[in-house]
């Protein structure tokens, strides 16, 4: 069985993210507003396992028996983790998770962001570029 979790781990902005703060996906039923409203609702609840395969299954609208059997197919295989969201990639935001494997966005602007950054404790991760190098 795959899994995107990660623990003790702050994933930072892609390099090529040209976000200067942490904004607010505006389109209302993208993976980037479902990812940003259930993470920023209720930081440090939700795993990206339990992210990731939630959005899956509800854009699906997938439950009971289909969605435990969606569940075993998806993680099955890799699944892009948190480094390739667009919340990383394009809107600023960093992925913090703690010890539990539960995550919060952290905006690119933000002293905890840089904080984070600087945290030898924590293992530190880029966000995939959107686009080639080239």
């Amino acid at each position: 069985m795959h899994t995107t979790n990660y623990q003790n781990s702050f994933i930072a902005i892609s390099p090529d993210s040209g976000a200067l703060v942490g904004a607010v996906p505006e389109r209302s039923g993208t993976v980037a507003a479902m990812q940003y409203g259930r993470v920023a609702a209720s930081p440090y609840t939700i795993t990206s396992d339990e992210l990731l395969f939630g959005i899956f299954a509800d854009r699906r609208e997938l439950f009971g028996q289909a969605r435990d059997e969606a569940m075993l197919a998806f993680f099955s295989k890799g699944q892009p983790c948190m480094r390739a969201s667009p919340l990383v990639k394009t809107f600023g935001w960093g992925v913090h998770y703690d010890a539990m494997g539960r995550m919060a966005l952290i905006a690119v602007e933000t002293d905890q962001y840089a904080d984070l950054l600087a945290d030898k404790s924590l293992e530190q991760i880029v966000g995939m570029r959107s686009k080639r190098k080239g």
